[in-house]
């Protein structure tokens, strides 16, 4: 079943535009020119019961205006958005004690108090009983190891602390929806590794459905088996991140160890580096077993790996095409 369904969802906002100067600015007193922008344009998906979806595009792609919408803290301009069978913007309590937004560039904690008085405060937004908030917050403690810091000021938290303060808090009333907006950003590796292991976890145990944004592709690849690409407000590509990469990369790369690692390897593919004794090749992807069988059989080969390229420089290439909306795919 579908908890999160979209249809032709449309954000559209009228922007003030002016030319510089003082006589450009007394003309707009009398009279202003607007431009039409379009943050979400006729956007269509859904999320199943327990699916973590990666959400990608570039900045002012229109992801955080989405998450917005599913929220209910934006009204769309035209379209439709479901989420758990309720409409978003007419914020009823039976659809916000079902969600959670978590915006890593937002604070929802109160800086000068103790982030478990924070907690207490939420449970009592969300009419949580005592003992469901006790097991629930015992819960997150534990997987999110937060005993230490329960009891220290927010203002004294470190950022990789105060952003696990803040999922806990979101995750209080136990939602069945969770909109993520870039949760680890500026997070050193072990913070990020730390909260994409918990976001896991929550997903196995509750069946959540997670709807992810993040810049750092090392949460969608360890969390997402689908995503959804989208540029200037448009679905590029909805699917397995899989074909996402086998869609947009042509080319894999090969490093290899040789005995020798002075040969001349460019008439396999195109040499990229040489370190250290190994050496990596770009070679079209069709030509991958081909150019692995020539090299194995003509090279003193030691070690070998294939790997598709990193899926940053998937989605770089997907965004550097001159028209991205020509590249839609379902």
């Amino acid at each position: 079943m579908a908890v999160i369904q979209v249809d032709n969802l449309r954000k559209v906002y009228q922007v003030h535009q002016r030319e510089a100067g003082l006589g450009a600015a007394l003309k707009s007193l009398l009279v202003r020119k607007m431009d039409e922008v379009r943050a979400v344009d006729s956007l269509s998906f859904q999320v199943e019961v327990g699916e973590v979806v990666g959400f990608l595009g570039p900045n002012g792609a229109g992801k955080t205006t989405s998450l917005k919408m599913l929220a209910g803290l934006l009204h769309p301009s035209g379209g439709e958005a479901k989420v758990l069978g309720y409409t978003p913007e007419r914020r009823e309590r039976g659809f916000l004690s079902q969600i959670t937004l978590v915006m890593g560039q937002r604070n929802q904690l109160v800086w000068d108090i103790p982030a478990i008085d924070s907690f207490e405060l939420n449970r009592a937004v969300y009419r949580i009983p005592l003992s469901d908030y006790k097991r629930t917050l015992d819960e997150l403690t534990h997987l999110l190891g937060l005993e230490p810091i329960l009891n220290k000021p927010v203002r004294n938290l470190s950022l990789g602390e105060r952003m696990k303060c803040e999922i806990a808090g979101a995750l209080l009333h136990r939602p069945r929806v969770l909109f993520l907006d870039e949760p680890t950003i500026g997070l050193d590796v072990t913070a990020q590794k730390r909260i994409r292991e918990f976001i896991a976890e929550y997903n196995r145990r509750h069946e959540a459905a997670v709807l992810l944004t993040s810049h750092y592709m090392a949460d969608v690849e360890a969390l997402c088996k689908r995503v959804i690409v989208i540029h200037h407000g448009k679905l590029l590509f909805d699917g397995d991140l899989s074909d996402l990469v086998a869609k947009f990369a042509p080319t894999k790369t090969i490093s290899i160890h040789l005995e020798d690692d002075r040969a001349d390897l460019s008439a396999y593919g195109e040499v990229i580096s040489r370190e250290e004794g190994q050496i990596t090749l770009r070679v079209p992807r069709a030509e991958t077993t081909r150019v692995t069988t020539r090299l194995l059989a003509d090279m003193p080969v030691t070690d070998f790996t294939v790997q598709d390229p990193p899926i940053e420089d998937v989605i770089e290439t997907v965004f550097a095409e001159p028209d991205a909306t020509a590249l839609k795919v379902n």
